[in-house]
Parts: C-alpha cells; structure tokens; sequence
C-alpha cells in the first residue's frame, strides 16, 4: 500500500508539473527575435496557421501550438489576415491575436490639396492592396489617412474615399452662411479645390474664399494662378512660371481667361477648405500676392495690391530672383 500510495504522489506530482510547464509554455516569452508578420489564408486550419508561425519563428512546435491552442484557446475560431507580431510575443498572445483578428492595418494617406492623378499613384503604389482603379473624377475623394488590410481591394479603398467625401460635403453644406457665393455643392467643391491650392496656412483659407467670393459676386475674373497650371499637368507641380500663352488660354479652367468657375475641381480639396468656402471671412479684399514668408497679403483695393505687388517684387529682386 506504501508503494502504491508512493507511485499515485509520484503522477500526481508529475501531473502537477505538468500542468505549469504548459501553462508557463502557454503564457511564458515565446521564441520570436524580431517583430515579424504572418498572413493567415482565408480559410486556413489551426494546423496551416501553425506551420506559419513556425518558419516565422514565431513557436518551436506547430504540433505542440495546436495541442495547447486545443486546450487553452477554446473553440473560438481564428480569422484569416496579415498579424504582426511583436518580438517574444507569447502563445496564449498569439492565439488571442488570431481569434481576436487583430490584423495588420495599414494606412494609405491623401493630403489635402492631392489631385485625382497622384491619388491613383498612391492607390497603385500600395503593394498590399489588389486590383487595379481608375483616376476618379477630381474633387470626388475626401483628404484623410485611410486603414486597409492585406488583400483589400484598390477600388474597395478608392469608394470608401468617394463616400467621406460625398457625406462630409452634404453635411458641411447644410452648415453653411446665407449669401454666400456659391449656389450648390459642387460649387462649392470647385471654389474649395481652388482655395486649397492657393495657400497652405490654415489661418488663411477664410480670407482667401473670401476674395474669390467677392470677386465672384461682383463679376470678376478669379485669376487664380492653380487654374491655369491644371489644365497643362492635371494639378501636378508646373516646375517653372507660367507661360503668357497659358494665361491666355481659353479651356474652361483658365480663370484669367473668363469670369465664374471653372469647369471642375482642380484637385480634392480637404474639410477645411471647404468649410472656409461655406463660411468666408468678412471682408471686402478682392486681391492678394505673397508676402514673401509663405502667406499673402490682402487688399481691398487695386492701388492697395499693386503696393503689396511692388514689396513682393522687391523681396525676390533681394533673393535674385529676378
């Protein structure tokens, strides 16, 4: 009876011993080195996914992962996609990632002021998205950070842009001050690109949407500088000064060259630009020019702007640039 009594302690020692090991295996720093990723496939088995993490260096035994997943992760199944895994990340971690699915999310950023052409550059840039899309309709996409998945499809992204831009606009639009300039949302689209592309202090796009808004009222030609450039690079950067036949061409955009609003957007113009379209500052300025630290200086009046126009003229005669 000793004996036997002395063989059960023995296995229920063992047994004890046992249980920590696998807990402290379960739950103890696993063997990764370095942060890695793994993808698992639509439809993987727990026994695919475990062969994954394996070369990834992620767990020493695939079979030993499934075994103690059986025991301790429940019937809980796990979720396809790409996880990244932080060095020395645990078991248990690992499998709670997967259930969880946790995945990688990665971003795919517009700035404001894009045009359509570079925003198409930048959705088939992204080499963890599939597919291929078309350059959409300028002044249709919202500026912003969009997250993605591994797999997600180009055009699954591009309409997710479409759509914040199709309800920020509705919605920025029922906001918006009486007597304004623009009569409709695309209106205000097409003013708000051009804004975006006039400046880039922030402070500044109430009074810029408010010289184009007056002028606008009284009839005048915008003059907007962007609006000759897109026509010749699709809103990309002109790398050099205007040509005088370009300030006289006649192609719907060319706002030197006929009153109103161009044809369509120039680019896609962020929130805060089109929000500076729907409530413009109060003023009567009807001209700017740059003042020589990356802002304007407004006026009222053209004797006022061909003064600011002479200092503007000094300043890059000082940096010889002229």
């Amino acid at each position: 009876m000793r004996k036997l009594g002395c063989f059960g302690f023995l296995i229920a020692l063992a047994l004890i011993a046992g249980a920590f090991w696998a807990v402290h295996l379960w739950g103890g720093a696993g063997p990764l080195q370095r942060n890695a990723s793994v993808v698992v496939p639509e439809g993987a088995t727990m026994t695919a996914a475990s062969n994954q993490l394996a070369k990834a260096g992620a767990i020493r035994s695939p079979r030993l992962f499934v075994w103690l997943a059986r025991i301790f992760g429940g019937d809980t199944p796990i979720q396809a996609g790409e996880y990244r895994l932080p060095a020395h990340i645990s078991q248990a971690d690992i499998l709670k990632m997967m259930q969880g699915g946790k995945t990688l999310q990665r971003f795919v950023m517009i700035p404001e002021g894009m045009p359509s052409i570079m925003v198409h550059e930048r959705l088939m840039a992204a080499p963890q998205l599939d597919g291929k899309v078309a350059v959409p309709v300028e002044g249709t996409v919202l500026p912003d950070s969009y997250a993605y998945n591994r797999g997600d499809t180009r055009q699954a992204v591009l309409d997710r842009m479409q759509a914040a831009m199709v309800k920020y606009l509705a919605a920025a639009w029922t906001k918006r001050k009486p007597n304004i300039a623009v009569s409709t949302p695309r209106e205000a689209l097409i003013l708000a690109s051009i804004v975006e592309k006039e400046t880039g202090k922030p402070e500044e796009r109430r009074m810029v949407a408010a010289v184009y808004s007056n002028r606008l009222k009284r009839g005048m030609p915008l003059q907007a500088d962007p609006t000759v450039i897109y026509p010749v690079t699709k809103g990309k950067p002109l790398g050099r000064r205007i040509l005088r036949s370009e300030l006289q061409a006649d192609n719907g955009y060319n706002t030197y060259a006929m009153t109103g609003l161009p044809l369509g957007p120039i680019a896609n113009p962020g929130r805060a630009s089109i929000d500076a379209v729907l409530d413009p500052a109060e003023s009567q300025a009807l001209y700017f020019v740059a003042d020589g630290t990356g802002g304007h200086v407004f006026a009222d009046t053209l004797e006022q702007h061909n003064a600011n126009v002479q200092k503007w003229y000094a300043i890059r005669r000082s940096r010889g640039e002229m």
